[in-house]
């Protein structure tokens, strides 16, 4: 769902992270004072860290990255690029798994979905993934099987595989992996994998596969989490680019999706072993 016009240019102005008056904000937007402040009460429903200091106007606790498509794009691989149909991203969005399992793509057409925001995100068995807005990483992949392979159980794994590969490739070390499909650091949960499909093995079918990534998740909007959990902010010196680690995902899961098509989990099992917790 795109992002009403005067809000997307409100936060545009915020992104830097330093305080706006409420009166250059109006100006630059061409709205009053209270319609800014209407807009900026929206911006916290979704989760942003907006705060106000009379005398100095309104900002954001922290600069904000804005996922941009054609940034992304220019971060892909040759080969991503060549396999990539299509790249959607949404402002805010229920699901990006559910977005994606609701298009009648093309047979062959392999599709992602990137999200700043969801509103009803969620992981295995149902539970609820909390999502604010630009906090962290939210991204889906459609993948086609014509014919799914016999070990076909352990996509899941084989993702989970790739996502730490992608990690690795801007610069996060030492991840672990948690059977089925989580993502740790030391301890604490760094992200989840969830993987759905549409149509009936072992006959054409369409997997999409969901993974969220906390980044620098707010801890006022991780009160509704019930275990141990860290950011990738906490593990580097200096901020992360969502950007960045959207494209490499991207590349670590078609590579990765197109082998395990090819050759199963073979590929895959010993670097599962080197990572796997238990």
């Amino acid at each position: 769902m795109p992002m009403h016009a005067t809000r997307r240019r409100l936060l545009d102005l915020l992104a830097d992270g330093q305080f706006h008056s409420g009166e250059s904000l109006g100006a630059s937007i061409g709205v009053s004072r209270g319609a800014v402040w209407k807009q900026i009460a929206t911006l916290q429903a979704l989760g942003l860290d907006v705060f106000r200091v009379p005398g100095r106007g309104y900002r954001l606790a922290r600069p904000l990255e804005r996922l941009d498509d054609s940034a992304i794009r220019d971060g892909l691989w040759p080969a991503t690029r060549t396999r990539l149909a299509e790249l959607v991203l949404f402002d805010t969005t229920d699901s990006t798994n559910t977005r994606l399992l609701a298009r009648r793509d093309p047979p062959d057409a392999v599709v992602a979905c990137v999200a700043e925001h969801q509103s009803a995100g969620r992981g295995r068995r149902g539970r609820a993934w909390v999502s604010p807005f630009g906090a962290n990483l939210y991204l889906s992949l459609s993948w086609p099987f014509a014919n799914l392979p016999p070990d076909f159980p352990a996509l899941g794994l084989a993702a989970g595989v790739a996502a730490r590969r992608a990690l690795r490739d801007i610069g996060i070390d030492d991840i672990r992996l948690k059977w089925p499909n989580d993502l740790y650091s030391g301890n604490a949960k760094l992200g989840g994998i969830l993987l759905e499909m549409r149509g009936e093995p072992p006959g054409a079918c369409r997997v999409v596969a969901g993974i969220g990534i906390n980044i620098d998740m707010p801890r006022d909007a991780a009160t509704a989490i019930d275990q141990p959990w860290i950011n990738l902010s906490g593990l580097v010196d200096g901020a992360v680019s969502r950007t960045a680690l959207a494209a490499a995902l991207l590349n670590r899961w078609i590579e990765a999706f197109a082998a395990f098509e090819n050759e199963g989990f073979a590929g895959f099992m010993n670097e599962w072993r080197q990572a796997d917790m238990l």
